[in-house]
């Protein structure tokens, strides 16, 4: 089938997950393409990349390149008014990534009555919960791969003094994570290092400006530089499976409002065990003890991040049941439950 695959996001292309940091949402629309391709499609992307190119053997255009006139299936991603992209398709699909409530706000949900055979994605039964009920009846459930720096990881090698990771946005849990290492991870573990994945943080260490409301958090990282806090600039994707196999615990303090944790599922396929609130998303990238630990308040993360930050034992036995049962879902593995709604 000829797919077209259309965002207006930002400039990325097929290659840019292997040689620039990426957000998960726009990683996951720069590795389905090529997976659609290698199940013999023939598939084109449109986006805001700087200019066009073959990657993996699909076609990526800037936005402002000639449109193709027809297609088999366009996949609209993420706003509904790319349903209206100017092709002929025999089948519209939208792919969501962010919580479904603005569906049946404004616009939008005139065009999804509009598009009344279209079919939404959702990334996980998390993320499948936020649809509205009007559109309940079209919803679909596939989650997103994991690319192959994560999935083919060498073997741990956690680096000494003990490391813990973590990435999440500034604004989601990282005060509050902050706030527990000092008072309680970093005096029961004084060689620990909590290194932070943050582009915003790591501009401000080089002298760049930081949105007021998280210059707070900047502060608080920086200033707990001698407890072992450590601002890092996020890294392309074989970089990032190397910081991973470096460390012995990603801390994810969870939230209400996640649809996926692309870093969490990337940080346990390659070998990393994860400590975790107990929030949905979370719940569906971590096996509870099994592959980390999902855990109900502040007392037992610290007690779960401190066992794996010092016990060998434990955090080998959570380390071998991620790389073993987190390592299934690869971008094939997705492209091919697309594949079924194609037809």
């Amino acid at each position: 089938m000829d797919v077209l695959l259309v965002d207006d996001s930002l400039p990325f292309d097929g290659y840019t997950p292997s040689s620039q940091p990426l957000g998960g949402v726009e990683k996951a629309f720069a590795s389905l393409p090529a997976a659609l391709r290698r199940r013999g499609h023939a598939v084109r992307a449109i986006n805001r990349c700087d200019f066009a190119i073959t990657a993996e053997g699909v076609t990526w255009q800037p936005w402002d390149a000639p449109r193709p006139e027809a297609c088999d299936v366009l996949i609209a991603y993420r706003k509904p008014a790319l349903l209206d992209f100017p092709v002929e398709a025999g089948r519209r699909i939208l792919w969501l990534a962010s919580p479904g409530g603005y569906l049946e706000k404004g616009l939008n949900k005139a065009i999804l009555e509009r598009h009344g055979e279209v079919a939404l994605v959702f990334c996980g039964p998390a993320h499948r919960a936020t649809c509205p009920p009007a559109f309940a009846d079209r919803a679909v459930v596939i989650e997103p791969g994991v690319r192959p720096d994560y999935l083919d990881a060498d073997a741990m090698a956690p680096a000494h003094p003990p490391r813990a990771i973590v990435t999440v946005h500034p604004r989601l849990g990282l005060g509050w994570l902050l706030d527990l290492w000092s008072a309680q991870l970093r005096p029961r573990a004084p060689e620990a290092e909590l290194h932070v994945y943050s582009a915003t943080l790591d501009k401000g260490t080089l002298g760049g400006d930081v949105p007021e409301p998280l210059k707070p958090v900047y502060d608080r990282a920086v200033a707990l530089g001698g407890e072992g806090v450590v601002i890092q600039r996020p890294r392309a994707d074989p970089d990032m499976a190397e910081a991973y196999r470096a460390a012995r615990v990603y801390l994810h303090p969870g939230g209400d409002n996640e649809v996926y944790c692309a870093t969490l599922a990337e940080s346990q396929a390659a070998g990393l065990p994860a400590v975790s609130r107990r929030f949905a998303a979370a719940a569906e990238r971590i096996r509870d003890s099994e592959t980390g630990f999902l855990v109900p308040d502040d007392e037992a993360f610290v007690s779960c991040a401190l066992l794996l930050l010092g016990d060998d034992d434990i955090f080998q036995g959570r380390s071998a049941d991620a790389r073993r049962l987190q390592r299934e879902r690869s971008w094939d593995a997705a492209a091919a439950e697309f594949e079924a709604l194609l037809r």
